[in-house]
C-alpha cells in the first residue's frame, strides 16, 4: 500500500486540466494588469505587473513543493499554521487598537503598515507585504474539514443535538480569527470565511431544517435591513453606529449610483460607464477613457470589460466557471470525505468571491473590497489560493490513482 501511495506523485497522475486552467488565468491576469497601466496611479504600473508575474512563479513553485509533500504532511502542520496566523492577527490588533490608542494614531508596531485605514498587512523591506487573513481563510477551511470528518465518524446517530455539537466545534476555531479580522477592519474576508464554512456545514449531513431556518433568517434580516434603510434610515444609523456611515453610503451608491456620481456612486457609475461603452470587442488595451478606481485589484473585471468588451468579460466568466466545475468534479471523484468537505469549502470561497466581485461591477450587488480570484493583483491572496488548490491537486491525483487501481483490479 505504501508503494501505491508513493506512485500517486507520478507525473502522469497530475491533473493537467487544472494546471492548464491556472496557467490561462495567469496569462489573463497579466494581460488585464497590462491593460490597466494608464489607470493605475497608486504605484508604478510596470512594477505591479512584474510583481504579479513573480508571485505566480512563487505560487506555482509552492504548489510543486506541496504536491511533493502530500496532503498527510500538510494536514499535520495545519494547527501550527493556525496558531501562527492567529498570533499574527493578534499582533495586528495590538498595533491598531492598543498601541495607537495609547501612543497616537501615527504609531504602529514594527513591520505594520496601515493601508486605506485598515491594519491588515505586514510590510517586510525587500520582501513585500504579508496579509495573514488571506491564509487564515484557507487554514480555517482545512481545519473545519477535519472537524466535520472527525465529528461524523464519531457520532452514533443523526440528531439536532449532534448538529449543535458540530456547530460549537467549528465556532471554537473560527470565532476569534473572525473577530480579529473584522476589527482590522476587513469585512470582505470575514464574509468569505463565513460563507465557505456555511457551505461546508451544509454539506456535512446536518438536518435540512437547519438549512431552511438559516435561509429564512437571512431573508428576514435582509428584508428588515432594506425596510429600515428605505423607511427609517435614522434608526438604522443609530443601530449600526456612526462609524458605519460609510458602509451605508455604499448601499446608497449601489441602489442609486447616479444620485451622487462624484462620491457614493462614483465607483459603480464609472465601472458601468467603462463596460457599457465598450460594446462587443472593447476599446483596446491601455486606454484611460473612464477613470476606473482600484483598476488592478477590486475593479480588474471592469478593466477587462473596457479593453475587450463583452467577449472579454464572457471569457473571464467562462474561465471561472471552468475552474469551479473542475473542482466540483474532483470532489465527486474523491473517496475521502475530509477532502470532499475541504473542496466544498474552497469551492464556496471561490464562488462567493467570483459572484460578489463580478456582481458588484455590473451593479447587481453592493461594492465591497473583494477581489477576483487569480485575476486581480495581490501576492498574499494569490499564494493562499495556490495553497488551497495544491491540496485539491493532491486529492485529484489520489482519486485518479484509486480509479486506475480499481480498473486494473
Amino acid at each position: 500500500m505504501e508503494h501505491e501511495l508513493l506512485r500517486v506523485k507520478e507525473p502522469k497522475k497530475f491533473d493537467f486540466m487544472l494546471i492548464t486552467i491556472l496557467g490561462v488565468m495567469a496569462l489573463t491576469s497579466f494581460v488585464a494588469i497590462y491593460s490597466a497601466f494608464e489607470l493605475i496611479t497608486s504605484d508604478v504600473p510596470s512594477s505591479l505587473l512584474l510583481r504579479q508575474i513573480m508571485w505566480y512563479v512563487i505560487s506555482f513553485t509552492c504548489m510543486g513543493f506541496l504536491i511533493y509533500l502530500g496532503n498527510d504532511t500538510i494536514y499535520s502542520f495545519t494547527k501550527y499554521a493556525y496558531w501562527f496566523l492567529l498570533g499574527a492577527l493578534i499582533y495586528l490588533f495590538i498595533s491598531k487598537h492598543v498601541v495607537t490608542r495609547f501612543f497616537g494614531y501615527d504609531v504602529n508596531l514594527p513591520f505594520v503598515v496601515p493601508i486605506n485605514g485598515a491594519t491588515s498587512w505586514f510590510q517586510f523591506p525587500g520582501l513585500g507585504s504579508f496579509q495573514p487573513s488571506e491564509f487564515m481563510k484557507v487554514v480555517l477551511i482545512l481545519i473545519t474539514a477535519g472537524v466535520i470528518d472527525e465529528h461524523n465518524s464519531q457520532k452514533l446517530f443523526d440528531s439536532y443535538e449532534s448538529d449543535l455539537q458540530l456547530f460549537r466545534k467549528v465556532l471554537m476555531w473560527a470565532v476569534l480569527p473572525l473577530i480579529l479580522i473584522f476589527l482590522q477592519p476587513d469585512t470582505g474576508i470575514c464574509l468569505i470565511i463565513i460563507f465557505s464554512l456555511l457551505v461546508m456545514i451544509m454539506c456535512s449531513g446536518i438536518k435540512p431544517l437547519w438549512i431552511v431556518t438559516g435561509c429564512v433568517l437571512i431573508i428576514v434580516l435582509l428584508g428588515g435591513f432594506l425596510y429600515l434603510y428605505i423607511f427609517n434610515n435614522s434608526l438604522l444609523t443609530s443601530l449600526f453606529g456612526s462609524n458605519s456611515l460609510y458602509k451605508l453610503d455604499r448601499i446608497k451608491g449601489w441602489l442609486d449610483p447616479e444620485a451622487d456620481i462624484l462620491h457614493t456612486g462614483n465607483q459603480l457609475y464609472t465601472a458601468l460607464m467603462a463596460m457599457g461603452s465598450a460594446g462587443i470587442t472593447g476599446h483596446g488595451m491601455q486606454l484611460n477613457l473612464v477613470n476606473i478606481p482600484e483598476a488592478q485589484t477590486d475593479f480588474i473585471f471592469a478593466v477587462i470589460g473596457q479593453s475587450f468588451g463583452l467577449l472579454g468579460t464572457l471569457f473571464v466568466v467562462g474561465l471561472c466557471l471552468t475552474l469551479d466545475l473542475r473542482l466540483l468534479r474532483i470532489a465527486v471523484l474523491s473517496k475521502v470525505m475530509k477532502e470532499k468537505y475541504y473542496i466544498s469549502g474552497v469551492l464556496g470561497m471561490l464562488l462567493f468571491q467570483q459572484v460578489q466581485n463580478i456582481g458588484m461591477i455590473i451593479g447587481l450587488l453592493p461594492i465591497t473590497g473583494i477581489t477576483l480570484p487569480f485575476i486581480s493583483y495581490g501576492g498574499s491572496s494569490l499564494l493562499s489560493y495556490f495553497i488551497a488548490i495544491s491540496i485539491i491537486m493532491n486529492a485529484s491525483m489520489k482519486a485518479k490513482k484509486l480509479s486506475d487501481y480499481v480498473y486494473e483490479s
